[in-house]
């Protein structure tokens, strides 16, 4: 049988076949595929071979077709055994339905995805088809380089806090009546701020790890947000920031906002973090009621407004703001805390966007929506 369409770019009747069969995939040219696609026909002989499965292989499609499949397919898996030898679809288990994708390497060790499938005509009937699917491992290499980055980096920034713990702990261990109670208490302090320190890195840890997956839960509930502002604002005053750095403007007529109060504050911390840390002059939080048809949604929401004063962030780099390890300057930061904000505003349905402020820095907006929980509605 014939996989293909009548392009001989693609398909070839097999060696020694004697009339042309049916086109299968009428309308569908299999080298519009993104993926390889490769397919043998009942004598194991192979009749298609798209351009993406000569890409990615480096064979030529005149030289694939009409070929036996493990010959214009050599595949080995990871310790050097013939896969199609180990596999054998033609004479193995009759109840076989395919192969799950896996990491086999082609001649000269290159490496890529492969998954079959066997066509039966009836379940336990002999093999008529193989469905060979090929993929390049650049993606899965992607995401492999992205996640050991994630972890050094959070490794890196556990180092320190707990270096210091281990220290400072070790030495009251030692010395503890060599100290004077004032001593101890700022030992102790420094040991309670790095402890902080540390559960607030495994708590991003946690938070992108089931943003990833989307397992991130929202418990929903009446949220002052103007209130949650103020408190935020109050922490960076107690660590020294003066008050008349903060200007919040609150527009009448919000409507109520029902959301995970716990979250909101883990966007707002960051948000305002990021505004004091790397931006400069007046911070500037306002909230407003988003009314329908504002953004063209037609929903009704809260719209949050952060912005500084500062150099701003490069108009190249905008795209890559909410992107993992993403820094706007050297003065430290795991780069994480963005793109988790993100997770969190849609995790409530809502948006955020970034641009430059009225003022030079950069501005940040997030609209949540209304939305009340399901069993109050």
């Amino acid at each position: 049988m014939t996989a293909g369409t009548d392009s001989p770019a693609r398909t070839a009747q097999p060696r020694g076949a004697e009339a042309p069969a049916p086109e299968p995939w009428p309308g569908i040219d299999p080298d519009d595929l993104p993926d390889g696609l490769v397919v043998a026909d009942e004598r194991g002989l192979v009749v298609c071979f798209n351009a993406a499965a000569s890409r990615l292989t480096a064979v030529p499609v005149a030289e694939a077709l009409g070929r036996p499949l493990d010959r214009a397919l050599p595949l080995e898996d990871l310790k050097g055994h013939r896969w199609w030898a180990l596999t054998d679809p033609y004479g193995g288990l009759a109840t076989r339905r395919g192969q799950p994708e896996r990491n086999l390497l082609l001649p000269g060790g290159r490496e890529v995805l492969v998954s079959a499938r066997y066509v039966r005509e009836h379940p336990t009937g002999p093999v008529r088809r193989v469905v060979v699917s090929l993929r390049g491992t650049e993606a899965r290499r992607r995401t492999e380089r992205s996640h050991a980055e994630l972890i050094a980096t959070v490794a890196h920034e556990l180092r320190s806090p707990l270096t210091s713990v281990k220290g400072f702990t070790a030495t009251l261990l030692s010395k503890w009546e060599r100290f004077t109670d004032e001593q101890k208490r700022l030992m102790l302090e420094t040991v309670d701020a790095d402890a902080g320190r540390i559960k607030r890195l495994i708590a991003e840890l946690l938070d992108i790890s089931r943003i990833d997956s989307g397992r991130l839960e929202v418990r929903r509930q009446p949220v002052d947000i103007a209130a949650a502002i103020g408190r935020h604002i109050q922490v960076h005053t107690t660590a020294g920031q003066p008050p008349d750095r903060f200007f919040v403007r609150t527009r009448p007529g919000l409507p109520a906002l029902w959301a995970d109060p716990d979250k909101i504050d883990q966007i707002l911390g960051n948000l305002l973090e990021n505004a004091v840390r790397h931006g400069a002059g007046t911070v500037t939080i306002e909230v407003a009621p988003r009314t329908a048809g504002d953004d063209g949604t037609g929903e009704e929401g809260t719209e949050v407004t952060v912005r500084d004063e500062g150099p701003g962030i490069p108009e190249e780099s905008m795209n890559r703001v909410f992107t993992r390890f993403w820094r706007g300057s050297k003065r430290g930061g795991t780069g994480l805390g963005l793109y988790i904000v993100k997770g969190l505003v849609e995790a409530h349905g809502g948006t955020i966007t970034v641009g430059p402020g009225p003022r030079g820095g950069a501005e940040f907006r997030f609209i949540l929506p209304v939305g009340a929980p399901a069993h109050l509605v």
